[in-house]
């Protein structure tokens, strides 16, 4: 494979952890705020959050990519397929990084919460210093294997018109006639990618433990 192809794939890969990483983290924001409502105890506000996680994580990710892309234009909103694709992404792992995180919350030790509260903390405070953290540590490992699964998903944005890693290996494929180098080299580029986030996972869930210890 010439050092052309070669940047080219390189330079899609690039496009491709930009989205997905984008997407992971407003996904991770948007996540955490459907988990805190699924658990009010205010059924007005517990319901949608419920309703969302179940939209989001029963219908597959190509349709729900489809349906923004068409549904923004018919409603005024013309945007760029990149945007459309961080967008379908980013509401589609926020659902499952809620869920994750609402079983993190759950998990938290309830004497930790009695202790905060003989501290003195308010409800904010242990949110924000013992609630959030000890979540996220908690279902680390989860959050990464959904990253990593985001960065895989992210092979179907290309039905929206972004010429992400996975598409400029089909167009290349096809002027070349060429596609068994085309593909491995893509296929070698995901797997580095991949690596490289399940390494920072462990680097992450090692200094967790190290501090909880």
């Amino acid at each position: 494979m010439s050092l052309t192809l070669l940047a080219l794939l390189v330079r899609a890969a690039g496009l491709t952890v930009a989205i997905s990483g984008v997407s992971i983290a407003l996904g991770l924001a948007l996540g955490l705020f459907v988990s805190v409502a699924s658990l009010s105890r205010r059924r007005l506000v517990s319901v949608p959050a419920r309703v969302y996680v179940s939209f989001f994580r029963g219908v597959p990710l190509l349709v729900q990519l489809l349906l923004i892309y068409n549904l923004l234009p018919a409603a005024g909103i013309d945007v760029p397929g990149v945007v459309a694709a961080v967008v379908g992404l980013t509401l589609c792992t926020s659902a499952y990084q809620a869920e994750n995180l609402r079983g993190g919350f759950l998990s938290v030790p309830r004497g930790l919460l009695e202790a905060a509260d003989m501290a003195g903390l308010g409800a904010v405070q242990q949110f924000r210093r013992i609630r959030v953290p000890i979540a996220v540590a908690l279902t680390l490992p989860t959050l990464v294997s959904e990253a990593i699964m985001i960065l895989k998903a992210s092979s179907l944005v290309s039905v929206v018109g972004v010429v992400e890693l996975t598409r400029m290996a089909q167009d290349l494929a096809s002027s070349t006639y060429r596609p068994l180098p085309m593909f491995a080299t893509a296929g070698a580029l995901y797997l580095a990618i991949d690596w490289t986030v399940a390494g920072l996972g462990h680097a992450l869930e090692r200094r967790a433990r190290w501090g909880r210890a």
